[in-house]
């Protein structure tokens, strides 16, 4: 169940979330960036070991705490996993400071009416029950929009919200995200579609209840202040979609009250090779950067 001092944070906390949730499609690229080839390792089993040697030594760095990152996104073995000698999320909330979230979604549908839709969650409600007995305070899933078609992001953003008000019933807070890709040449008006159909799902969540969602960094600033003000709104938070951290957090610092959840660009420069007094400092410069953007 999500906590009331999780909740006031996650509204009021000056920071942003980190998004530690890369999943088996992107783990060998997020290793590869952090210096580990494939050939380091022979099954999935060793590769999910190594990205929680990651994941652990990111959650475990001195920078990392709820002063400057106020949440951070898991994978679901990372749940399942321990961090500095007990269960991640408790590690997370206890120790750091950080509010836990959980990654949901399995992956995305091959294309179609210009949106890749979320594919089917098999045991869910198992899945939803174990976060909130791990501690968790809210989940992630993720979809995506490749063009400005107005019956695709209609069917992308409507079946967030039927997930997210399943998230809802168990006292979970989703972080609903329809990812606007950022290369596709359409992308201002696919943000502003987007931008209507979320505030017409908006109507459909509980009084009193509240959801976050998480957006590309959009091409207008500003396009979604109005999200930002709803009463159904949580928070909103910025997904840096492939831009280099110093241009994320640029675009990022033109959207008042937006703050960070970035993955990629959280960890550019870290290094598995790094001596941790390295390590420590590079993860320090990137909070640091990301966290002023995000205050803006």
């Amino acid at each position: 169940m999500a906590s009331d001092a999780m909740k006031e944070q996650m509204k009021t906390g000056q920071g942003f979330i980190a998004a530690l949730d890369q999943s088996g499609g992107s783990t060998p690229k997020a290793l590869r960036l952090y210096g580990i080839e494939e050939d380091a390792y022979a099954s999935e089993d060793e590769m999910f070991d190594l990205i929680h040697e990651m994941r652990a030594r990111i959650a475990t760095a001195p920078a990392f705490n709820g002063e400057k990152v106020i949440g951070a996104i898991l994978f679901e073995m990372t749940m399942d996993r321990e961090i500095g000698g007990m269960p991640s999320a408790t590690y997370l909330w206890k120790e750091r400071g950080v509010v836990p979230f959980l990654k949901i979604d399995k992956g995305l549908e091959d294309e179609a009416d210009g949106v890749r839709r979320m594919k089917p969650i098999p045991g869910l409600d198992a899945l939803l029950d174990r976060a909130v007995a791990a501690g968790i305070f809210g989940t992630k899933e993720r979809s995506v929009i490749d063009a400005a078609n107005a019956k695709g992001i209609a069917d992308v953003v409507a079946q967030q919200f039927k997930l997210g008000a399943e998230v809802l019933a168990k006292g979970l807070v989703p972080i609903i995200e329809p990812e606007v890709t950022i290369s596709i040449p359409d992308k201002e008006a696919a943000e502003e579609i987007l931008l209507a159909e979320i505030q017409k799902n908006l109507d459909s969540v509980p009084d009193g209840q509240q959801v976050m969602l998480k957006l590309t960094l959009p091409t207008r600033a500003n396009l979604y202040a109005p999200l930002i003000a709803h009463p159904k709104v949580l928070r909103v938070v910025a997904l840096s979609g492939g831009y280099a951290r110093d241009e994320a957090n640029a675009k990022l610092a033109e959207n008042t009250g937006m703050i960070a959840s970035f993955s990629r660009a959280l960890t550019e420069g870290l290094s598995a090779q790094q001596s941790d007094e390295e390590f420590n400092a590079a993860l320090s410069d990137a909070i640091d950067a990301i966290h002023a953007a995000s205050i803006t």
